[in-house]
């Protein structure tokens, strides 16, 4: 009998991964369901993107394998992306590695900077990857708590009197998934000193900045958190290409050089194709992204209207592609309450409790749903 590794042990399946194997059991059965759960762009990239891609097919080289560090085009329109938006000068040449997605990046970051025993500081409710992916290389996770009375931000003096002395990494999400709170410059400013001061890789995870946000930020920004801090950000979200696979990880020179050990042994590199196409994502202009955000405010609003209807409540200053709803006094655990949904109605919604324990108590509702799907659900009510 051939026994698989034991680091299997310590991580179980993600959650969509099995919830969303029940949900198509269920439509393969006729079930009318509405998936409202995750967070797959259901929108098209631009034109310009698409046509990038159908170009490049036939250049010199486009189906050789490619360079682990991407073309110094991809490399400069990130740099150059990040200048224009976050007011970010970064080096093309060696702070910037791009990625096939930024989830690989989550594991490359963990196999480059944790040894076995090494405790990963991750937020409570926060994007599970950070925990399982920090199991599977023998690090420890060592949760800290975000509660909505905070903003969803860490409590840093509670932090500080922990023993830290294991630390070598802090995850962050800001603008945060799951909730959609934001960070300001100060509150950033503070991560970045208690980083310093406790000698932590501190990595702000960074995809919903342009998603019904009006001012996104790096923490790249503030002054010193390159020396202490690496930011991950993808083209998933923001232009619509979940399914492509492009993501980036930027920070100190000695930091990508590390990971980009960790990456050249796992890959040989992005197809051209898809790099072309996102250098062109990257030029779009300031129309594609308030028509991307026309589009997700006209369901945002059709999406409270179905909040309401559920006596959730709910942020409006929270930005990104979903709803975070915190259910009424009295109500069932969310996992129960949104499985009453899906078995009554056919409406599939995430429960709170897979981001962390904190998020007892709430769900989460997708945008990445037409509006014409959102009419029929409130209709279901």
């Amino acid at each position: 009998m051939i026994r698989t590794a034991e680091r299997l042990k310590t991580v179980e399946e993600y959650y969509f991964s099995k919830k969303l194997r029940e949900v198509r059991e269920l439509i393969a059965k006729g079930r009318p369901i509405i998936n409202m759960g995750i967070g797959s762009p259901d929108l098209t990239p631009s034109e310009e993107v698409l046509q990038s891609i159908q170009d490049s097919i036939s250049e010199a080289g486009a189906h050789q394998y490619q360079s682990y560090q991407g073309l110094p085009q991809l490399r400069e329109a990130i740099a150059d992306f990040y200048e224009a938006k976050f007011n970010v000068v970064v080096n093309p040449n060696n702070e910037i590695l791009p990625l096939m997605g930024s989830k690989e990046g989550i594991m490359h970051i963990s196999l480059a900077f944790l040894n076995d025993g090494d405790e990963v500081l991750i937020p409570n409710p926060g994007y599970p990857t950070y925990s399982s992916v920090t199991k599977l290389v023998g690090g420890v996770p060592k949760l800290y708590d975000l509660y909505a009375k905070n903003g969803w931000f860490p409590d840093l003096d509670v932090l500080q009197k922990q023993d830290l002395t294991k630390v070598k990494l802090m995850w962050i999400s800001y603008p945060h998934m799951p909730t959609g709170a934001i960070a300001n410059t100060d509150q950033l400013q503070k991560l970045i000193h208690f980083a310093h001061k406790n000698h932590i890789l501190l990595v702000n995870d960074n995809p919903y900045s342009f998603v019904l946000s009006s001012s996104p930020i790096s923490i790249l920004s503030i002054p010193g958190a390159k020396e202490i801090a690496l930011e991950l950000n993808s083209l998933s979200k923001t232009f619509n290409m979940a399914g492509w696979r492009v993501g980036m990880v930027l920070g100190k020179e000695d930091h990508i050089n590390a990971i980009l050990k960790v990456k050249s042994n796992m890959d040989s590199g992005m197809f051209y194709g898809i790099q072309k196409g996102a250098i062109a994502a990257l030029k779009s202009g300031e129309d594609w992204f308030k028509s991307l955000d026309k589009i997700y405010q006209r369901r945002r609003e059709l999406m409270y209207i179905l909040t309401d209807r559920l006596n959730c409540t709910y942020d409006k200053n929270a930005v990104g592609m979903f709803v975070w709803a915190k259910l009424p006094n009295g109500a069932l655990a969310s996992e129960e309450f949104i499985d009453n949904i899906l078995y009554e109605k056919d409406i599939f919604i995430a429960p709170g409790t897979i981001f962390g324990s904190n998020g007892e108590g709430y769900i989460r509702f997708s945008l990445c749903v037409k509006e014409a799907k959102i009419k029929e659900a409130l209709g279901r009510f």
